[in-house]
């Protein structure tokens, strides 16, 4: 029996999601063999809802398989700068969302900062016990459609009952926005003459919010861009161009492009895309806005 993928795209949700895809995946016999999936770094916040089992993950493969694992039903990460590894069982179903950084004070009550420094958080310690019965509610819903309009209804209840928390400063939000206008391209001196502080002051809120320097959400940007770019390519069955695209994303050429790989992937350009192939195929590079 060969394996099966399923992922289904949700329709606009509310409170800073930038993407929501549900996932289903069978894949027989492997049991015993526990693969891996590498969970790359990207500029937004991850909040998945597992369905099936817990989410089973490590800053390692050795701890993604071993006694010290991170196991949890409903998993909360912030930005981070190098892979997680996921164990991938026999049968698996979720929801993965794509959060804003600076919808995190709004939606999760605290802001992205606060989640840097651990590889995830459980669910339930950040957005209550209330995330564990939409849990439940969404493993009985009879269909994604039932499933994406329960989930937005959660949100919708969550971001009507704080909408009194504090928002983040109007210079950080700007700066984020000119990033992801530049997509990751640009330099750190336009960036604070853009919004008028010096770098040292920006570089501080900035990170005091996101968890990330500017830079560090430059090079995560730029590096979301090209990932998706050549993951279109390769579902379109076409041979990525890795110098040519280097140059369109804003690389100072192919070399710096492969190091970024190397950092969020932990293997090559060329690599990753072979690794990849299938989910690419099926439509799984699409969560964060691929």
């Amino acid at each position: 029996m060969e394996p099966e993928q399923e992922f289904v795209r949700a329709g606009r949700l509310p409170g800073g999601v930038v993407s929501a895809v549900g996932y289903h995946a069978v894949r027989p016999g492997q049991a015993g063999a526990r693969p891996l999936h590498r969970g790359l770094p990207s500029p937004y916040l991850t909040l998945i809802f597992s369905l099936g089992g817990p989410v089973t993950s490590g800053l390692t493969p050795d701890q993604a398989r071993g006694a010290d694992a991170i196991s949890t039903d409903i998993v909360v990460g912030g930005l981070h700068h190098s892979p997680a590894y996921v164990v991938q069982p026999e049968l698996e179903t979720g929801i993965q969302l794509a959060v804003h950084p600076l919808a995190a004070r709004a939606l999760l009550g605290l802001p992205a900062a606060e989640l840097t420094g651990q590889l995830v958080t459980a669910g339930t310690d950040v957005l209550g016990r209330r995330a564990a019965d939409l849990r439940s509610a969404l493993i009985e819903a009879p269909s994604w459609e039932a499933r994406f309009a329960a989930l937005g209804g959660y949100l919708e209840k969550r971001l009507a009952a704080h909408g009194d928390r504090p928002r983040p400063r109007p210079e950080v939000a700007e700066a984020w926005a000119w990033l992801a206008r530049h997509r990751g391209a640009g330099t750190l001196r336009g960036l604070a003459a853009h919004v008028a502080l010096s770098e040292r002051r920006l570089s501080t809120l900035f990170r005091a919010e996101t968890g990330a320097t500017p830079k560090q959400a430059a090079r995560l940007m730029r590096f979301d861009h090209v990932k998706a770019v050549l993951a279109r390519a390769t579902a379109a069955g076409a041979a990525p161009d890795l110098a040519r695209t280097a140059a369109a994303c804003g690389y100072y050429d192919h070399s710096h492009l492969v190091r970024d790989f190397h950092q969020y992937t932990g293997v090559s350009p060329s690599a990753w895309l072979a690794e990849e192939c299938r989910n690419i195929q099926a439509g799984g590079h699409l969560n964060g806005g691929g």
